[in-house]
C-alpha cells in the first residue's frame, strides 16, 4: 500500500466531518474529491437539475488526505464517491477493499484503451471519468516581456535563460504534480529524470503550496512556465488567459478516475452519478471552457461538441514516449514525494543558489575556456543534480516497504524521519559544495 502520508490534523478532520457525513440524510451523495469548484459546480448544477430529488455534498481534498480521510471513517460513515486523477490512488483504495464494483456502470461506447492504458479498470473497481496528459503552459504576454522562447520539452526549463521563471508544485501535495514527476521520471528514467528534475527545481520562482497555485500563478502572470496537468493549461487557455499548452514528448496520457466508497451511506443514488459523469452528456460538460479536460469518447463520438482544434487524447498517446506504470508509481510514490521535498521545496533556496552559480560560472566557460574550470563545473554540476537517492536502492522491495508502511507506528515514523533528514542535510551540503566549486571555477576564467 501507499499513499500514506497522513496529516497531523487528519484525525480532527475526520472527527469534524463525520458529523456532516454521518447525518447525510437518504438522497445526499457526498463526493470526495481533488477536482477545482468549477468542474465540480458543472457537474453538481447539471446532475441535481437532471436528477432533483438527489443532493450533491462535495468535499474537496487533496488525493493523500481524501485516502486518509477515507480509511478512518467506519462503514456507514464513509462519503459514496472518490473522484481524483491519480490512478495509483484508486490502485491503493481497491487494494484496501475500500472500493466496490462499478464495472456494470461503464460506458460501453468508450474505448477499452487509451493508447496502451485501460480506460477503466479491468477488475470493474473504477471507472475512466476523463483523460489527461502532462505538460507545460506559459504565459505569453510575460514570455514577451522577458524575452523568453517558449518551451517545447521539459528539458528545456533545464536552460539559464529560464532561471527564476518557472513554477511547479510539489508531489507530495498534489496528485496530478505526483504523476507529472512520476511521468518524467518513467521516461527519462530514475537518475537521468532526478537530474532534470533537480535542474529545473533550481531554475523555479517557487513550489507552490497546492497545485492550483501553478496555473493560477502563470495565467496572472505572476510566473512566466508552469509544469502542469493539461486541464489547467487548457482550462486556462479556453477561458481566454493569455497562455499556450503544450505536451512534450515524454508523457503520457491517463484516465482520471471515478469509484464508489465501499460502505458509504447511498450506493445507489451514488451511482446514479457515477453513470451520469460517463455518459454523453457528462463527458460534454468538460468541455465547458472553465473545466476543458479531454473526454474518453473520441471526438467523432461527443455529439459535434468538440471545439475547433481541441486537443484528441487519442492521437496524443500514440505519439507519447511513456506508457504509463502505474504499479510502478504506486510501489515508489512515497518515495518520490518525500525525496522531492527533502531536496526540492525544503532546500529551494540553496538549490537556486547552486544553480544560479553554475549557470554563472558556465557563461563564463563558454566566453573563455579553460580545462581546470571546465573540470570544477562539472564536479559542481554532480554535487547539485545528482539524487541522493540512487536507481538500484529506488528499485530495493524492502527499501520500498519502509515507505509504504503506516508512519503512525513509532519504529517506522523513526526510520523514515531518520533518512528525509539524511536527504535533507545531505542536499543542503551538497549545494553548498555546488556554490563553492562554481565559484572557484568563476575565478579562473575571470
Amino acid at each position: 500500500m501507499t499513499l500514506r502520508p497522513l496529516f497531523r490534523s487528519a484525525a480532527l478532520s475526520v472527527a469534524i466531518a463525520t458529523c456532516f457525513v454521518g447525518t447525510s440524510m437518504a438522497g445526499t451523495v457526498t463526493v470526495i474529491t481533488s477536482f477545482p469548484k468549477e468542474l465540480t459546480q458543472a457537474y453538481k448544477t447539471a446532475f441535481e437539475k437532471a436528477n432533483p430529488t438527489i443532493k450533491l455534498e462535495i468535499l474537496n481534498k487533496n488525493t493523500v488526505q481524501g485516502i486518509a480521510y477515507v480509511r478512518e471513517l467506519a462503514p456507514g460513515q464513509r462519503p459514496d464517491i472518490f473522484w481524483a486523477s491519480a490512478p495509483d490512488a484508486f490502485e491503493v483504495l481497491a487494494g484496501l477493499k475500500l472500493l466496490d464494483n462499478v464495472a456494470d456502470l461503464a460506458n460501453k461506447s468508450a474505448p477499452a484503451k487509451v493508447g496502451a492504458y485501460p480506460i477503466n479498470d479491468p477488475k470493474g473497481m473504477y471507472l475512466g471519468q476523463a483523460l489527461a496528459g502532462y505538460g507545460l503552459m506559459w504565459n505569453t504576454r510575460y514570455m514577451a516581456a522577458n524575452k523568453l522562447p517558449a518551451p517545447a520539452q521539459w528539458s528545456d526549463l533545464m536552460k539559464p535563460v529560464y532561471f527564476g521563471h518557472v513554477a511547479m508544485s510539489s508531489p507530495s501535495r498534489s496528485g496530478t504534480t505526483h504523476l507529472t514527476v512520476e511521468t518524467m521520471l518513467q521516461g527519462e528514467g530514475w537518475e537521468k529524470g532526478w537530474s532534470q528534475l533537480l535542474q529545473i527545481g533550481g531554475n523555479s520562482a517557487a513550489i507552490t503550496e497546492r497545485s492550483f497555485g501553478v496555473p493560477d500563478g502563470v495565467n496572472n502572470g505572476q510566473f512566466g512556465i508552469g509544469l502542469v496537468i493539461d486541464f489547467f493549461g487548457l482550462a486556462g487557455k479556453y477561458s481566454g488567459f493569455p497562455v499556450e499548452f503544450a505536451y512534450p514528448n515524454v508523457t503520457a496520457v491517463v484516465p482520471a478516475n471515478i469509484g464508489l466508497v465501499a460502505g458509504g451511506k447511498n450506493a445507489a443514488e451514488a451511482k446514479q452519478f457515477i453513470s451520469f459523469t460517463v455518459s454523453l452528456e457528462g463527458q460534454q460538460l468538460l468541455y465547458d471552457p472553465k473545466i476543458s479536460r479531454l473526454p474518453i469518447l473520441p471526438p467523432e463520438q461527443m455529439g459535434g461538441k468538440t471545439p475547433a482544434g481541441y486537443p484528441n487524447p487519442f492521437e496524443i498517446a500514440k505519439r507519447a514516449k511513456v506508457q504509463f506504470d502505474s504499479d510502478l508509481s504506486e510501489s515508489r510514490y512515497n518515495l518520490v514525494s518525500s525525496l522531492f521535498d527533502q531536496t526540492i521545496t525544503f532546500r529551494l533556496k540553496e538549490l537556486q543558489a547552486a544553480t544560479k552559480a553554475i549557470h554563472a560560472a558556465e557563461a563564463a566557460l563558454a566566453k573563455k575556456p579553460n580545462p581546470r574550470a571546465a573540470a570544477l563545473v562539472k564536479e559542481a554540476r554532480e554535487a547539485a543534480f545528482t539524487p541522493v537517492v540512487d536507481a538500484q536502492k529506488a528499485a530495493d522491495k524492502g527499501f520500498l516497504e519502509v515507505f509504504a508502511a503506516n508512519k503512525k507506528e513509532a519504529k517506522v515514523n523513526k526510520q523514515v524521519t531518520g533518512l528525509e533528514d539524511h536527504w535533507n542535510s545531505s542536499a543542503r551540503a551538497n549545494y553548498e559544495r555546488a556554490v563553492k566549486l562554481a565559484d572557484q571555477a568563476l575565478a579562473l576564467v575571470r
